[in-house]
């Protein structure tokens, strides 16, 4: 039987529209994942966040709980800039963004998501110039990464937030022809249910290509509140042997710590099953 490590979504401030769990400092976050019974912390912040490595490190070794990925969606959100846009110093200040990243992530031995930061192509363009500038500018950042022993998963999200790898396939496909080295597809039952024509194919067409792994049920709401059937992700992640995380990333509802406490509940039973 495989042996799961889950993780869940913390951020130190966060509205209740977006899909966090835990607000607060990183620490106080740990040991409040580890009380919930997670092994995994996974961080959306700035990348010109102010931390404190040494208590970060000594606090996740004291609590057997790791940081599981940095999510890099607020340097898009906030900073404004993206991978794939016309205005080269827009690029600049992206790829500048992403390395300060890559050395927050090597400083808290984890990995980086890269979603929203990928960017948008403009409505009626043509794709292909964007996809290789895309492919361009991700290969750069993929490989420094690698240097530091860090790796790169880019998430597939729906067709109503991005127009950029919507589906595993486009994912996997744009990562192979480009031959995009140390980047991972980051699929989300949430986003796969808009999507995919059937989700635990898109886990199985992943296969070892899939990095990371994000929860929540259609109702974007704790897995366990909705329709979605986590048993049958969870069969296909281990017939592709995933060793990754399986982090829940969902909207907090009334409070979050209980939503933590349901989602785990939830994923373990269908895990067993």
């Amino acid at each position: 039987m495989n042996k799961w490590n889950y993780a869940l979504s913390s951020a130190e401030s966060a509205p209740n529209t977006a899909p966090i769990l835990l607000r607060g400092g990183i620490c106080a976050n740990i040991r409040a994942a580890a009380n919930l019974g997670y092994q995994g912390l996974e961080v959306h912040m700035r990348e010109d966040a102010a931390l404190d490595y040494e208590e970060i490190s000594q606090t996740a070794a004291g609590c057997g709980v790791r940081v599981s990925a940095i999510v890099t969606g607020r340097l898009n959100t906030q900073g404004q800039v993206n991978l794939v846009d016309d205005r080269p110093y827009i690029i600049d200040a992206a790829m500048t963004g992403l390395r300060e990243y890559i050395r927050m992530a090597a400083r808290l031995r984890t990995d980086l998501i890269i979603g929203w930061i990928k960017g948008r192509i403009p409505d009626g363009a043509d794709a292909n110039p964007y996809h290789a500038r895309l492919a361009r500018n991700l290969t750069a950042i993929c490989q420094e990464a690698a240097e530091r022993g860090v790796k790169i998963f880019t998430e597939v999200i729906n067709r109503y937030e991005v127009n950029i790898f919507t589906t595993a396939k486009e994912t996997v496909d744009f990562l192979e022809h480009w031959e995009i080295p140390n980047c991972y597809v980051h699929l989300d039952s949430f986003h796969m249910n808009i999507d995919e024509p059937d989700p635990v194919e898109a886990i199985r067409l992943c296969g070892k290509r899939l990095g990371y792994f994000h929860v929540a049920d259609n109702t974007r709401l704790y897995p366990g509140s909705g329709t979605l059937d986590f048993k049958s992700y969870f069969q296909a992640l281990g017939e592709i042997a995933y060793g990754g995380y399986i982090s829940v990333e969902c909207l907090p509802g009334q409070d979050g710590q209980t939503s933590a406490r349901k989602a785990l509940e939830h994923l373990k039973a269908c895990a067993a099953a």
